[in-house]
């Protein structure tokens, strides 16, 4: 096994987190803020749109089953990579769509994908590609959210979709 971790932002973290629980070769995924000034922020800080976080999930997976491009071209198929600062009816920098890095030798990558996902959106994509900087994890409420609760309102009508989605798109790539 050949551990490696990935942060990724593409609107609200419960929809990521949902998918990405799914996916063979994932280890485990967490639900958290990161590249804002505030370290340790709150959810409520975070919503606030001033502390300059992002909601991400942390993904970690075993690059001899799933290798970095594939997470990647999950991330760019299941979230809106063209709207600045939003997902849907999410609105604020924090459900901004951004790729952050754990070390310099995913960057090729993430900018190849980024590259075909940009081609892909007739030159649309706003992703930020950056390094991983003030990473924290998010309250424990937070983790697990859709497979604890399936039946709220947002799961029900933002996330469900999302993940059916994945599910019809990528079957080979279902957990088994």
């Amino acid at each position: 096994m050949r551990e490696q971790a990935i942060t990724l932002a593409g609107g609200c973290f419960w929809c990521l987190e949902a998918v990405y629980e799914l996916v063979d070769g994932v280890l485990a995924v967490e639900s958290g803020y990161c590249n804002g000034h505030l370290p340790h922020p709150s959810y409520e800080q975070v919503c606030s749109g001033a502390t300059g976080h992002a909601e991400v999930v942390r993904v970690s997976f075993d690059a001899e089953r799933i290798s970095l491009r594939e997470v990647l071209e999950i991330f760019f198929h299941i979230h809106d990579p063209t709207t600045r600062e939003r997902q849907g009816n999410d609105v604020g920098s924090q459900y901004r769509s951004g790729i952050y890095l754990h070390d310099p030798g995913q960057e090729a990558v993430a900018r190849e994908v980024l590259a075909q996902a940009d081609e892909a959106h007739a030159g649309r994509v706003v992703t930020e590609v950056l390094p991983l900087a003030n990473y924290s994890r998010a309250e424990a409420y937070h983790q697990h959210y859709f497979a604890n609760h399936p039946e709220q309102g947002y799961c029900a009508m933002v996330v469900s979709p999302k993940v059916e989605k994945f599910r019809r798109t990528f079957q080979a790539r279902l957990r088994s």
